[in-house]
C-alpha cells in the first residue's frame, strides 16, 4: 500500500495561508512557519504529520499527497479544519 510523510499548517483563512506561502516560497522555513502560525497540535513539531496512507487523513489531503510534487508547498487546502499549506516529503 502507498505510504506518504508530509507536513502542514493550519490556518483559519485562506487569505493567511496565502501570506504563509509566498513567505514560505520566499525563503522562510516551513517548520518554523508551521510552529508560529499552526491551529493544528503537530505545529510544534514543525507541522510534522509523519506517514500515513490513502484514507488515514481527510480526502482533500489524499488529493494532495498522493498526487502532488515531492518538496513543494501545495495549497491553500480547504477542509473542514480549515486551511492547509502542505509539503509532501516523501511517497512510496
Amino acid at each position: 500500500m502507498a505510504q506518504a510523510t508530509a507536513r502542514h499548517i493550519l490556518v483559519d483563512s485562506e487569505e493567511q495561508c496565502q501570506t504563509l506561502k509566498a513567505e514560505i516560497e520566499n525563503g522562510k522555513d516551513f517548520a518554523e512557519v508551521a510552529r508560529q502560525h499552526s491551529n493544528c497540535p503537530s505545529g510544534r513539531q514543525g507541522g510534522d504529520l509523519g506517514s500515513f496512507g490513502p484514507g488515514q487523513m481527510v480526502r482533500e489531503f489524499d488529493e494532495v499527497v498522493f498526487s502532488g510534487d515531492l518538496n513543494k508547498v501545495h495549497g491553500p487546502v480547504k477542509t473542514q479544519f480549515g486551511y492547509h499549506l502542505l509539503e509532501i516529503t516523501s511517497r512510496s
